[in-house]
């Protein structure tokens, strides 16, 4: 674990905060960090202990304040990270696309397409280029709790993933996307996958939008996701390491 200093966080500031709220500030820094691989148990207390310099003590009460926040999860084996989560099939917050995963069955197709002017710039894309696009709909039978999300993949991730190449010249809008490992593909791929989630409210809808990028900050992909609901604005960051 290399040691890092949380460029912002919502603790105390230093000179009024007790030892143990710094631990779990620097602690939580790391697990975003990908200091600690998804899903892996965290060194024991001892090891903690030794790596920040204080007693197990402070540690064990810097574990309780993440595991109160819901950061970290205790059971039989040890505490282990739940912020990155295990892998993006197996975590909501990791799915592609962005709330993809909801109680009502969806419709996702892929296109190859010049995207939107906003999606071209964050992706860094010349004007009028086209790339990899994948929509996705669903909502209840009675046509209520509707969402919608859009996706533009940028060339690197295209140039890179070979099973998101591989729709290029099947990307027609008629077949059924399978894009649900996206990223998974892009970590085998060998990205560390840097997720950012701004949610604004759009009464009466919910606007989400997703950027992802890479270890080089290169752009991988946005997706604008929209709602029926309302809720208070926020902002959620992870980092997803590459496999292997």
């Amino acid at each position: 674990m290399a040691r890092t200093t949380p460029p912002d966080h919502p603790l105390p500031h230093a000179h009024e905060e007790p030892l143990y709220w710094r631990i779990a500030a620097e602690l939580l820094a790391e697990l975003r960090d990908g200091g600690i691989p998804p899903g892996e148990r965290l060194p024991g207390e001892r090891q903690l202990a030794a790596h920040f310099r204080v007693s197990r003590e402070t540690v064990r009460q810097a574990l309780q304040i993440l595991r109160r926040a819901g950061l970290v999860a205790t059971d039989r084996r040890g505490s282990h990270a739940v912020l990155p989560g295990a892998t993006a099939e197996h975590v909501p917050s990791l799915a592609f696309p962005v709330g993809a995963h909801g109680a009502e069955p969806g419709r996702a197709t892929v296109t190859w397409e010049v995207p939107s002017p906003e999606h071209a710039r964050e992706l860094g894309l010349a004007p009028l280029r086209p790339t990899l696009v994948h929509r996705y709909a669903s909502a209840a039978a009675d046509g209520s709790r509707a969402r919608t999300a859009v996706t533009s993949f940028s060339a690197v991730a295209v140039a890179e993933v070979p099973e998101l190449a591989r729709y290029r010249d099947r990307a027609d809008g008629r077949a059924s996307a399978e894009l649900w490992r996206a990223y998974d593909w892009m970590r085998t791929a060998g990205l560390t996958l840097h997720h950012r989630d701004a949610i604004t409210p759009l009464p009466p809808t919910v606007r989400v939008t997703r950027r992802v990028h890479d270890q080089w900050d290169r752009p991988l992909e946005i997706t604008d996701l929209v709602v029926e609901a309302q809720r208070d604005a926020l902002v959620y960051e992870f980092t997803l390491p590459a496999a292997g």
